[in-house]
């Protein structure tokens, strides 16, 4: 597991967010970010509709507190060099990047000033979140599309490179609602990674250094393959069915947490009986 940031927070959500009742996930982000003395900018690449999306996070963290909070409006890559962005950035407590199209945000932010910006003050503390698209773009290498509902198999994903926040891993949102274990499965053979991760919709992944705590209504579904004993990812073509064996599987709720060095659920002061379900 690639993980040696020593201050690095990070806030993956799975999408479909509150944003009118208690807004238990956002107002976790205000409060790491500061609470009534966050700075938050808005990352709006991932969406066509960056005004209508980014007043509407406007509106949600105001009504939490936060000091001040601007969008970031970056339409193409020559706008991810603004002086006027690099800025925000540089002032922020906090980083939100808002759901839509995530090829969109690597083929905008990848590479750019803005990109090298933002992962600076990730290394220095600043809390990144993200949600939906925001969320897939966490890993150095994400899920473009693929198919929902469906086994696994080679040809229903396509991946591509991520922004790098949290390397090593393979992330995919609105889990169970759109049924994507199959190509959560398939991407973690086909990149291949140590760890995947589905994150249910109004739920998120908090990370803290080299865990995390889940959050929100659903869960944080954990496929572990390190220990995997078969696949046949290597003698298939790639419409046929994919196979593995001896994985982990890991269902944690709210309140759950998880070591990322160690790929272990963090079970001080919890039920042990839904900790790990063995997967073939």
């Amino acid at each position: 597991m690639a993980a040696t940031e020593t201050k690095r927070q990070l806030v993956i959500i799975g999408g479909a967010e509150d944003k009118e009742g208690d807004c238990q996930i956002l107002r976790e982000f205000v409060r790491r970010s500061g609470g009534t003395k966050a700075r938050i900018v808005i990352m709006t690449a991932a969406t066509e509709l960056p005004r209508e999306v980014g007043e509407n996070y406007i509106r949600v963290f105001e009504r939490l507190g936060a000091e001040n909070v601007r969008i970031i409006d970056t339409e193409s890559r020559e706008d991810a060099s603004s002086s006027t962005a690099l800025e925000a950035v540089d002032k922020a407590t906090g980083v939100f990047f808002t759901g839509g199209d995530q090829a969109r945000i690597t083929s905008i932010l990848k590479g750019t000033e803005l990109d090298t910006a933002i992962h600076k003050r990730c290394a220095e503390g600043v809390v990144i979140g993200g949600t939906s698209a925001g969320a897939a773009v966490m890993p150095d290498v994400m899920i473009v599309e693929g198919d929902s509902e469906t086994n696994p198999r080679i040809d229903i994903v396509d991946m591509g490179p991520g922004m790098g926040f949290l390397p090593g891993v393979v992330i995919d949102q609105h889990f169970s609602q759109r049924g994507r274990l199959g190509r959560l499965i398939s991407a973690l053979l086909i990149e291949p990674a140590v760890l995947g991760f589905g994150i249910d919709e109004n739920t998120a992944m908090v990370v803290t250094d080299n865990q995390f705590e889940v959050i929100g209504q659903g869960c944080v579904t954990v496929v572990d393959e390190s220990e995997a004993t078969h696949s046949n990812i290597d003698d298939i073509l790639k419409d046929e069915p994919l196979a593995i064996c001896g994985a982990k599987l890991h269902i944690l709720p709210n309140g759950y947490k998880f070591d990322l060095k160690n790929r272990k659920p963090i079970l001080d002061n919890q039920p042990v009986a839904n900790a790990s379900v063995p997967v073939g």
